[in-house]
């Protein structure tokens, strides 16, 4: 688990940190269209998506610790690989630049999925709660800091090559040194042993059941929710520098107090879940990203965008390792590679439908009412959760919770 923790700090700082950062400025210098940003993105999360529920079959059957390892590598090469785009033909470019992120989000779903069985096994209920946060306050602590550095490279390597900011170079190199940084989260992954011995614990579903109308709501409610989360992290760099004239300095900085807020978010998760419990804390969290994205949208100004991007970014890090360990929980072990599967596929559905929607809203609508769309959507996945989990009287789920819960 150690192991495994320090691999997810260097996803964090290159993957969170710096390609978060860059990648969509970076396509900008390449004289592309937001309409095109967003495709690219989109096919990203396509990749995922289609990837999401064969990577769970895959991780029962050659092993999860195999998956995770050949997950990495294929990230690791995408992203790698992207940054070569200017030496292939123009003609060429765009399909390299779909291509090779897709790769790398294949990588990630195949990684994602399966980290979700490889912690359920390695912990008991009562580490749980605390494994995840630890998890979850890494990816963006260490997002902080290559935030920082993404920030500041470009400038760093604009001087050292001689060039303006507006030339794709100096997004280029520092997009090359985050997946050259992702090497070592690979070997680390290698020096990890399978986990095979299975927790034992009482489950909602029992083990025969096949519980296909709460995974379902549970994929449309995660499906929903997560429009604030996709229209922040795609198209706050893009809002920040094409609309708003921000330096890139500055949207690294600000990039980076977003990531930090939402590790100290997520170091609290478990201190909220044990007193709000699971449920209340996912239709919460989702409740208040919904009004995140309302600065953004109302307020045309750097200091709303960023007040907006932390406070979705630190709720998404409380709500998103909840929601995981719930979706865990609520089936039998042998149900779980398919939650797992469902929960992963529905955030790539999600944020691939924002990414490819959103540049051609943003262009046809403008940032505003893209953003309200996003608002709109996410507390309709909050208000869908709370209806089926949560309400009086209770769904399907709930009443044989609560039925568990009596019987013990």
């Amino acid at each position: 688990m150690r192991l495994y923790l320090i691999g997810s700090a260097l996803i964090g700082f290159a993957g969170q940190g710096v390609y978060m950062v860059l990648l969509n400025i970076y396509l900008l210098r390449l004289d592309y269209g937001l309409e095109f940003v967003g495709t690219v993105n989109a096919a990203g999360w396509l990749g995922w998506v289609l990837f999401c529920l064969p990577a769970g079959s895959l991780g029962g059957r050659l092993g999860i610790h195999r998956m995770l390892i050949v997950g990495q590598s294929l990230t690791v090469a995408g992203f790698g690989l992207l940054p070569f785009a200017e030496s292939v033909p123009r003609t060429l470019q765009a399909g390299w630049l779909i291509a090779t992120y897709s790769i790398a989000f294949l990588g990630r779903a195949l990684y994602f999925v399966n980290s979700n069985p490889f912690l359920i096994r390695s912990t008991s209920q009562v580490e749980r709660n605390h494994v995840y946060s630890v998890q979850w306050a890494l990816w963006p602590l260490a997002g902080f800091a290559g935030s920082l550095v993404g920030g500041l490279l470009p400038g760093l390597f604009a001087t050292r090559l001689g060039v303006s900011l507006d030339h794709p170079a100096p997004y280029r190199y520092p997009l090359l040194i985050s997946s050259v940084l992702l090497i070592p989260s690979v070997l680390v992954l290698l020096a990890m042993r399978e986990v095979k011995a299975e927790h034992t614990e009482e489950t909602t579903f029992e083990a025969g059941a096949a519980p296909f109308v709460p995974i379902v709501i549970s994929v449309v409610a995660l499906f929903l929710g997560l429009a604030s989360d996709g229209a922040a992290r795609t198209f706050f760099n893009v809002y920040l520098d094409a609309d708003l004239g921000v330096s890139i300095a500055q949207i690294g900085a600000l990039s980076a107090v977003g990531q930090l807020l939402a590790g100290f978010a997520a170091l609290a998760m478990p201190l909220i879940a044990a007193r709000w419990g699971n449920g209340h804390t996912i239709f919460w969290g989702t409740s208040l990203m919904a009004l995140g994205l309302l600065p953004m949208a109302l307020i045309p100004h750097w200091g709303a965008a960023g007040f907006g991007f932390a406070a979705i970014v630190a709720f998404s890090s409380i709500r998103n390792p909840v929601f995981n360990i719930y979706g865990m929980e609520m089936v039998s072990p042998r149900w779980r590679a398919s939650m797992s599967g469902a929960i992963m596929l529905a955030q790539g559905l999600s944020s691939s439908s924002v990414a490819l929607g959103g540049g051609y809203a943003i262009t046809a609508l403008g940032y505003r009412n893209f953003f309200l769309m996003g608002s709109v959507l996410t507390a309709a996945g909050a208000l869908l959760f709370w209806a089926y989990f949560l309400r009086a009287p209770r769904g399907e789920f709930a009443r044989r919770a609560a039925a568990l819960d009596k019987a013990k």
